[in-house]
């Protein structure tokens, strides 16, 4: 049967998938500020998807591929597609239009997938849009679906076939960043091309050193075992990953630009034959948070929370633990810590990109989906885990005034304190509790039960 019968025997026969599929709606897994937001959700079929349709989405996102070409084939398969109704479909689509080619070829993708979700279009930047619907609608995926994705991805980016394997991740979430896998070895200085380059036992200076930093400039302070060091973060916007050796300590210390959030995890005391994870960056997001990797074992991390989510690692159920990041300026940070290292210029590779001001002043530059509405998207906050388990956030400018006035900011065990100009979480007894500032949108969308402090 040519594509062309295909479609038209499909087309004449959709409305009768719906018995066999059947239809459920989304709702009850969306909130309703996502429904404020973004509308109702659509119906979304259950099960597999029909020999017709898998054969449909094969010629669509494989078989294009493996070509190299996009012709009738795809086009008539495509019509299948749009025509069975299946909301679902669209992550797919989504996937292929981050790595489109040709303008007809993104239009196509485009109107099928707003066919399929009801949703139209006022802006070129369509894929932002069907992203950020199927975030906030929490549409499923179909079963298989992680093999088409593999099969996009993998196309484009060599190295990432070690990464799209299966484990406590939710793919649907994962997209392309823009930039390739930083799959160099440890202590590899060359600098990979079009990767975001981590940097291994950083070169450092003393404060006094440290000239080329104003007194105002944006420093992240990390203390561990009564040794200070500060990462400008000049320095992380072009790193976004280091791997360091603190108060005899290893640590793995990732930063996310789009998400506003630095943290420090210990990569020491693993279990007995299990090295040291070389932190990488992947080159992949989830909901405009970096995805990190294991160099050695190619586990994937949750950035945000720490922990394995696929490979080796994840199979042993690793779970780093977080130091402390203090968010300030080197003016400040330099005169409460006269002793502090700080990592040198040449390791911001005569870069300055200042992010937050500029690239991000205006929002998310990639998709979120829903957002929980209590504090604006961009909203400094302190985020930290309590004894109990429970994440919470406190405004960090509200907070800011109330320690300043001399009032006392608790929440179950946790306590905040000035430090060198930023904020730190201690418990009661006043050991370190690992917190760090993050956007509000990142923060509550890794931890969507978290509390929110209020004055």
């Amino acid at each position: 049967m040519t594509f062309k019968q295909l479609t038209a025997s499909l087309l004449a026969g959709v409305l009768a998938l719906a018995p066999i599929t059947g239809a459920v709606q989304a709702q009850d897994t969306v909130t309703d500020y996502a429904i404020a937001q973004f509308g109702e959700p659509p119906a979304i079929p259950t099960g597999d998807l029909s020999p017709e349709l898998q054969e449909a989405v094969r010629v669509v996102f494989v078989e294009s591929l493996e070509n190299g070409r996009w012709g009738t084939d795809q086009s008539e398969a495509l019509d299948v597609i749009a025509a069975s109704g299946d909301p679902r479909l669209a992550w797919t689509i989504a996937d292929m239009m981050r790595f489109t080619w040709r303008l007809e070829f993104h239009n196509a993708l485009s109107d099928t997938a707003g066919e399929l979700l009801g949703i139209s279009f006022d802006s070129f930047d369509r894929w932002n849009k069907i992203t950020n619907h199927l975030i906030a609608w929490d549409v499923p995926s179909y079963p298989g679906y992680l093999n088409e994705k593999r099969t996009i991805f993998t196309r484009f980016v060599p190295g990432w076939d070690r990464i799209f394997v299966e484990g406590d991740i939710d793919w649907r979430l994962v997209s392309w960043g823009g930039v390739l896998i930083d799959d160099r070895p440890f202590g590899l200085e060359e600098i990979c091309n079009n990767c975001i380059p981590a940097a291994d036992d950083p070169a450092v200076s003393t404060a006094d050193e440290a000239t080329w930093l104003k007194d105002s400039d944006i420093v992240f302070g990390v203390e561990v075992n009564g040794e200070t060091r500060a990462y400008p973060r000049r320095i992380m916007e072009v790193r976004e990953m280091v791997n360091d050796t603190l108060g005899g300590r290893q640590l793995g210390i990732p930063y996310c630009t789009l998400c506003g959030a630095m943290q420090a995890y210990f990569t020491d005391n693993m279990p007995a034959g299990v090295e040291r994870p070389v932190l990488r960056t992947s080159g992949l997001l989830i909901r405009s948070n970096k995805v990190m990797y294991d160099h050695n074992t190619y586990s994937v991390f949750d950035t945000f929370l720490g922990h394995a989510v696929t490979g080796p690692l994840a199979e042993i159920g690793l779970k780093l633990d977080q130091a402390t990041v203090i968010t300030t300026d080197w003016g400040t940070w330099k005169a409460q810590h006269p002793e502090t290292t700080v990592l040198v210029e040449e390791l911001a590779l005569g870069r300055d990109f200042d992010f937050r001001n500029n690239r991000d002043k205006d929002g998310p530059i990639f998709p979120v989906g829903d957002v929980d509405p209590r504090l604006p998207i961009h909203e400094d906050i302190i985020g930290v885990t309590t004894a109990s388990g429970k994440p919470v956030a406190f405004q960090r400018a509200t907070a800011f005034l109330a320690l300043q006035a001399g009032e006392e900011i608790a929440f179950e065990n946790v306590r905040l304190k000035l430090e060198a100009g930023g904020i730190k979480a201690v418990d009661a007894d006043g050991s370190d509790l690992g917190s760090h500032q993050a956007f509000w949108f990142a923060w509550s969308q890794f931890h969507p039960d978290t509390e929110l402090w209020t004055q």
